[in-house]
């Protein structure tokens, strides 16, 4: 009975012992698996708290200068770059001279009251080669005139007169030089864009032959290639006639200041002869 009483003790024994390790062993586990789950909570509203850097939204303007860009490079593409390229080439060269010739105007361009004054002081006090020497370093058209009439001043006043006008004629072709091409890509551009044109409407009308049936969209290809082609010659001469105009009426004025100075000349000369 002893041993028996002594083994039924020992049996419980052991089972408490196991139940209370089980138990220990379940509230560790748990304590792990709460703190476990606090970390990861809190590393979640970390992350949620984290300030996300705000993604630079492109400007307004950046935005137009793009589009803008992608139209053009669209249109040109669409109107056929054959044609287009040929009056967009038509546009480069036209403003080249156009260039070229206002910058040359521009630098010859004088003082012409100033001028004058000093060429009647150089002839009052040093004569007439004192005048020629000053308009040798003078730049432009006008002084070219005046060293060309002072040149012939001993041959009569007739003479000095058929050598302004002669002379002033040919000063007027240097200041017109490269108008010609202007006026070319001026008339050349809106050929070209009809030309187009006329290619386009043959395209679109073969389209409708070949499918023997008018559809707005078989056409529409054709017809707007012919429109874009039109439109860009058109633009080009647009461009190219404000630019001749303003350099028409620049030489416009430098030849009214030829005559009005050549017309002064003549008559410091009469007063110098007269002396």
């Amino acid at each position: 009975m002893k041993k028996a009483f002594t083994l039924f003790l020992v049996a419980i024994l052991s089972a408490g012992t196991i139940a209370f390790a089980n138990t220990d062993d379940s509230t560790a586990t748990s304590t792990d698996t709460t703190e476990m789950t606090d970390t990861a909570a809190t590393a979640t509203q970390d992350t949620i708290e984290e300030p996300v850097a705000p993604v630079a939204a492109p400007t307004e303007e950046s935005v137009v200068e793009e589009s803008a860009h992608q139209i053009l490079k669209e249109k040109f593409i669409e109107g056929g770059w054959i044609f287009m390229s040929i009056v967009t080439v038509c546009l480069i060269l036209g403003l080249a001279f156009a260039f070229e010739r206002i910058i040359s105007l521009n630098l010859n361009e004088v003082n012409n009251a100033k001028f004058v004054g000093d060429v009647q002081n150089a002839l009052s006090n040093g004569g007439v080669d004192s005048a020629k020497e000053l308009c040798k370093n003078t730049r432009g058209p006008i002084a070219s005139v005046f060293y060309q009439g002072l040149d012939r001043s001993k041959e009569g006043l007739d003479i000095v007169e058929k050598s302004i006008v002669s002379y002033g004629s040919v000063q007027m072709g240097q200041l017109e030089k490269g108008l010609v091409w202007i006026a070319l890509f001026i008339a050349l551009a809106p050929m070209l864009g009809f030309m187009g044109t006329v290619i386009g409407m043959i395209d679109a009308f073969d389209q409708i032959q070949a499918a023997g049936d008018i559809q707005p969209s078989m056409v529409a290809g054709g017809i707007k290639v012919a429109l874009l082609t039109t439109l860009a010659g058109l633009i080009v001469a647009i461009i190219l006639q404000v630019f001749y105009n303003y350099i028409v009426s620049k030489i416009d004025a430098i030849v009214n200041d030829m005559e009005d100075t050549s017309i002064q000349l003549m008559d410091m000369l009469i007063a110098h002869d007269k002396k």
